[in-house]
């Protein structure tokens, strides 16, 4: 599958805000690094809202799941490398975990707030209008944007799209809330 232009000008930039070595490419030629987490890094319960992993939810109350992750077996095609939770227009957006913000701009015509945290971690999250700026620390549910409109997976309802990596791996922002994930057996 050959990507459009624009999408691999969006992939690449998020990768170099990120601090990624490299993106994908039109080629595709990139493999995945491995496979994704799926149980929730251990640490001490936190402030109230929090998860026996010690992170917190990005919105309050608690949001519903419209668009679970979904990743895909190789970095250059189609999943879902987050969560999409439904949320509102101007609805303060948390860090899930104290971390450092090491990007906070638009990117491809939306507000992406990046924030680092222990461990090789990072967060992101769109749309957001950033309320903090780049190389601001912040603790663990500190406001560090608001919900903006903007393209959405789950138009016409608004949504703020979550993503967790480590290094170059998306992995499940629900594990790091001590959500195991659902798996489905066939019956019989």
């Amino acid at each position: 599958m050959v990507l459009s232009s624009q999408l691999v000008a969006l992939l690449a930039g998020v990768g170099l805000a990120l601090g990624l070595s490299s993106a994908p490419t039109a080629a595709g030629t990139e493999e995945r690094a491995g496979p994704a987490m799926t149980t929730a890094p251990a640490g001490p319960p936190g402030s109230a809202g929090s998860t026996a992993s010690g992170w917190v939810w990005p919105l309050t109350p608690t949001p519903t799941i419209m668009r679970p992750f979904d990743p895909p077996l190789r970095r250059w095609e189609p999943g879902h490398r987050g969560v999409d939770l439904l949320g509102s227009v101007g609805v303060q957006v948390r860090a899930p975990a104290s971390g450092q913000v090491v990007f906070a701009s638009k990117l491809a015509g939306r507000g992406v707030v990046v924030v680092r945290h222990e461990g090789g971690l990072r967060s992101t999250f769109e749309p957001v209008a950033a309320r903090v700026e780049l190389g601001t620390t912040v603790t663990k549910g500190q406001a560090i944007g608001l919900v903006t409109d903007g393209p959405s997976h789950c138009a016409p309802q608004t949504c703020l799209h979550w993503g967790v990596l480590r290094g170059r791996e998306y992995l499940d922002p629900l594990a790091f809330l001590g959500r195991a994930p659902t798996v489905l057996l066939p019956l019989g």
